[in-house]
């Protein structure tokens, strides 16, 4: 399953925090959120950074991403 459509099956504190804390390590309970909407964690998403020290990180595409909709604008569709 791509961004956008585990995006909008995110509740909407889910969809803030990502938006409040943008680049950085996504939180256990969001990342959850994340898979329980059907967000797929592989290496081949495009959207999925990996792990770090310091945690899951999304990619620099989906730190794009979600700052285009925070925004407001129209994010790509992939």
């Amino acid at each position: 399953m791509d961004m956008h459509e585990w995006w909008q099956g995110r509740d909407e504190e889910t969809r803030d925090w990502l938006i409040a804390h943008n680049g950085e390590p996504v939180r256990a309970d969001v990342l959850e959120s994340i898979v329980a909407s059907g967000g797929v964690i592989t290496s081949a998403a495009w959207w999925v950074g990996g792990p770090a020290p310091d945690g899951f990180h999304l990619s620099d595409e989906a730190t794009d991403w979600i700052e285009t909709v925070a925004n407001g604008e129209q994010p790509p569709q992939r």
